[in-house]
């Protein structure tokens, strides 16, 4: 056997391979790449009468990535058993016969199944079948933590995808760790062996360096920058593909393409869930795998999906530090969850209670606990905080002193309220606590006396407008001993009447406090403007429409004026206090239409 063995890298002939008749082309329909499989026939080789790959690159930035392959291979082959657990093995390359710039490079590189993470996707029954490759043994169950098989659907599905993304990570981490990024972690260049059961990351043709080959000091914070935007980019990629893998909806290039477009437009992740809501209900109006697996440990799966595809890199959680995240973590391996993750919880358990909508006296007390709790977390005590978070639209989805939605009372004209926001924007003069406020509260007047099937009617739309400034404050909590002596505004709150017993799982808080940092709200004039899209209705008639709406809406809806502080808010929700003491919870709403 004519061969040059470079370290890892070995120089084959095309006449050392049987070629089969299975050729498809490169990764995405790559025009300048053919893909061959193969068996080695020569008898001294150590493959004799292994499959392989051939991957056939003709042009010139092809070959290029062919090239920086084996110089990646050599880099990493020295931890042969990480590199051949997570890595795609490049054996070598085929040396041609003829030398010129239109002969083109060959890569040998192993075979796994000739399927990518897209292809088992792609498949109508991909989950039994990659379940049964898999083969969940004890070794797998081991890398996930979980002690049982078996299941529902979404419990097996759940333990699937904590398999795959945790390889998949540990691949990352790996690379990462040889100061090399990958830089095209997609679908395509991800594959699964059914030999060892481990995700194999693909040809590592396009990996980057972080570190420039010059030692020159003045360049050591270039290369840190460089790095952490390196990390970034990949974990970014890793987002996207734990999206596709949990969230099948999102296999479809229009609904993937509107996915990106959400966040390129400046949207929060964190608004994620109720983005793609319609998206996820839409062929599954009974419920919907994926998302019971994002809402499961309290909505573990959208905090870490978010904070993976977290708008500023500088802000994207880490390899390590993503294999710690509860959502990848079974149940053998309990781990602490941060405060940022239990503020998180706290909220996702809110938003799905009110989604629920089962409003009896247990759960409307339950919900008004977790508000408590979350203005005791409350992320930005400071001013400084609410400057950050507030600007944007917020919209309404529960309030502990007004029941929101439909009810049994039969009223003329019914009225089906729709949405409710609340819109900050900072004021253009250089005043930066200064805010301009809009309520906007859209509605249908249901024409018949009974609620039809298909609630249809004309639309209308209360609009109302003010000016507010914000600044410190604090919210006394009512003293039984004092009366009315702490604060008359708060007598109603349901912190009065919450238990000590339920405030002494919260760590250190024994009881409850007098007070919490709170941001006052001061509101100039209002201008409120109503609009009805029907020219039949009569003005008692509009007048009875205006009053309904008054009374499935939290007056501080319409006088802005009576919110009277802010005890939370984050990327995500917003509580505001009115006179009365009641809580209005808000939750961060998209710019843009979730419906696509």
């Amino acid at each position: 056997m004519d061969e040059e063995e470079v370290g890892p890298v070995v120089k084959f002939k095309m006449s050392h391979f049987a070629v089969s008749d299975h050729v498809s082309v490169g990764l995405q329909g790559r025009s300048d790449e053919v893909i061959y499989e193969a068996t080695v026939r020569d008898p001294n080789s150590p493959l004799f009468n292994s499959r392989v790959v051939l991957r056939q690159l003709t042009s010139v930035q092809a070959k290029r990535r062919g090239r920086r392959a084996l110089e990646v291979l050599k880099r990493l082959a020295r931890r042969k058993l990480m590199y051949h657990s997570y890595a795609m093995q490049v054996y070598g390359y085929v040396s041609p016969s003829d030398i010129g710039d239109d002969v083109p490079f060959t890569l040998v590189h192993g075979y796994h199944g000739s399927y990518s993470l897209r292809h088992w996707l792609q498949l109508s029954d991909w989950f039994p079948t990659l379940e049964a490759t898999l083969a969940l043994d004890e070794e797998c169950l081991r890398r996930v933590g979980d002690d049982s098989t078996g299941g529902p659907a979404v419990t097996r599905q759940l333990r699937l995808t904590r398999i795959l993304m945790r390889d998949l990570l540990i691949g990352v981490n790996y690379l990462h760790s040889h100061g090399l990024a990958h830089t095209e972690l997609r679908l395509e260049n991800v594959h699964i062996s059914p030999v060892d059961k481990h995700v194999k990351i693909g040809i590592l043709g396009n990996a980057v360096d972080f570190y420039n080959s010059n030692p020159n000091d003045s360049i050591v914070d270039g290369n840190s920058n460089r790095r952490k935007m390196m990390i970034a980019f990949d974990m970014r990629c890793v987002g996207f593909i734990m999206a596709k893998l949990i969230l099948r909806e999102l296999m479809d290039a229009p609904t993937f393409l509107k996915f990106k477009s959400f966040l390129t437009k400046g949207n929060d992740p964190s608004c994620l869930r109720e983005f793609l809501l319609p998206i996820l209900f839409r062929d599954s109006p009974s419920g919907n795998a994926g998302l019971q697996i994002m809402d499961r440990n309290w909505g573990a799966g959208w905090n870490l999906l978010s904070r993976l595809l977290a708008l500023k890199p500088s802000e994207r959680i880490s390899c390590l530090d993503a294999l710690r995240h509860p959502f990848l973590c079974g149940p053998k391996w309990r781990t602490g969850p941060s405060m940022d993750l239990i503020r998180w919880g706290l909220g996702s358990t809110a938003v799905r209670m009110a989604e629920d909508y089962i409003y009896v006296g247990h759960q409307r007390n339950r919900i008004a606990y977790f508000i408590e709790l979350m203005e005791l977390l409350n992320p930005s005590p400071r001013t400084k905080g609410w400057f950050n978070f507030l600007s944007g639209r917020w919209r309404l989805l529960y309030s502990t002193g007004r029941h929101i939605g439909l009810t049994l009372r039969q009223t003329t004209p019914s009225v089906l309220i729709r949405d409710v926001h609340l819109t900050f924007t900072k004021a253009s003069d250089s005043d930066h606590r200064s805010f301009s406020l809009v309520s906007d509260i859209s509605f249908r007047v249901i024409p018949t006396p009974e609620w039809p099937h298909n609630k249809s009617g004309p639309p209308g739309s209360l609009h109302v407008e003010s000016c507010a400034k914000i600044c410190p404050g604090r919210r006394l909590y009512p003293n039984e001993e004092d009366g009315e002596a702490s604060s008359s505004l708060f007598q109603n709150s349901s912190a009065h009447n919450l238990s000590r017993r339920k405030w002494k799982g919260m760590g250190n808080i024994k009881e409850l406090p007098s007070s919490i940092p709170t941001v006052k709200l001061l509101v100039d004039d209002i201008d409120v403007s109503m609009r009805l899209d029907s020219s039949s209705l009569s003005v008692d008639t509009a007048e009875k429409v205006l009053q309904e709406v008054r009374t499935q809406i939290p007056f501080e809806m319409f006088d802005v004026s009576k919110f009277v502080c802010g005890t939370y808010v984050d990327s995500r929700m917003m509580v505001l206090r009115g006179v009365s003491g009641s809580a209005l919870l808000f939750t961060r709403s998209c710019l843009t239409n979730g419906a696509i």
